[in-house]
């Protein structure tokens, strides 16, 4: 499984920073609500981060020493995925949400309540606690260079658990 690339982040990020705007721009100008998410679901950013994190801290005890018993290779593999997604989901979220800021700030001069901006305020920062998450738990996902989990030094630096 191929590392994440900090370029296709930020062009997730991007991409989804445009669409987020976009969407914004249409629906305040069509007289709709602001296209974010509601603040509760925040706890559910939460509540995904921790299950990474666990999951993340799993695998990092196994690769620091503690091997009393063995690390299940699905477990290691779905670690993995999870911090990767994990990382792409912050990134999506940081980028639509910072679309929206971007237009609410624009309508700061027309509209009287800042609700919808300090609402994308914190999704932005659950994004990019998110993406952090996700590159540190994939960080922990790493083999280091002499250790293929048998004792024999195959692998190359950087390969995965």
């Amino acid at each position: 499984m191929s590392p994440l690339r900090f370029r296709w982040l930020a062009l997730v990020g991007l991409v989804s920073g445009l669409l987020g705007w976009l969407a914004n721009w249409l629906t305040t100008r069509n007289g709709y609500g602001t296209p974010t998410l509601p603040l509760t679901s925040l706890v559910t950013t939460a509540v995904i981060i921790g299950i990474t994190l666990v999951f993340g801290r799993r695998v990092l005890r196994w690769t620091n020493g503690r091997r009393d018993r063995p690390l299940d290779p699905i477990l290691a593999t779905r670690t993995l995925v999870l911090a990767q997604a994990c990382a792409y989901a912050g990134a999506v979220s940081l980028g639509w949400h910072a679309g929206i800021f971007v237009d609410q700030v624009a309508l700061l001069a027309v509209r009287s309540g800042t609700a919808p901006l300090w609402g994308s305020v914190a999704l932005m920062v659950g994004g990019m606690v998110m993406i952090v998450v996700g590159l540190v738990v994939e960080n922990f996902c790493r083999l280091p260079p002499d250790d293929d989990a048998t004792g024999t030094p195959e692998r190359e630096e950087g390969e995965y658990a």
